[in-house]
């Protein structure tokens, strides 16, 4: 097998097995939604003054 077409079978090889792991990670894997709290600062919360 010349060079050219063993570097592109391995770069098909390469981009489905990233493919399969970006579609596994996306169907199998399920996030668990928590609570979160924000900190804002008072001077955040004042209008500009004018």
């Amino acid at each position: 097998m010349p060079t050219l077409f063993r570097f592109l079978a391995t770069l098909v090889i390469l981009g489905g097995l990233a493919f399969a792991g970006m579609f596994a990670l996306a169907t199998l894997v399920v996030p668990t939604p928590r609570e979160m709290s924000v900190t804002i600062p008072a001077s955040k919360l004042q209008p500009p003054n004018r």
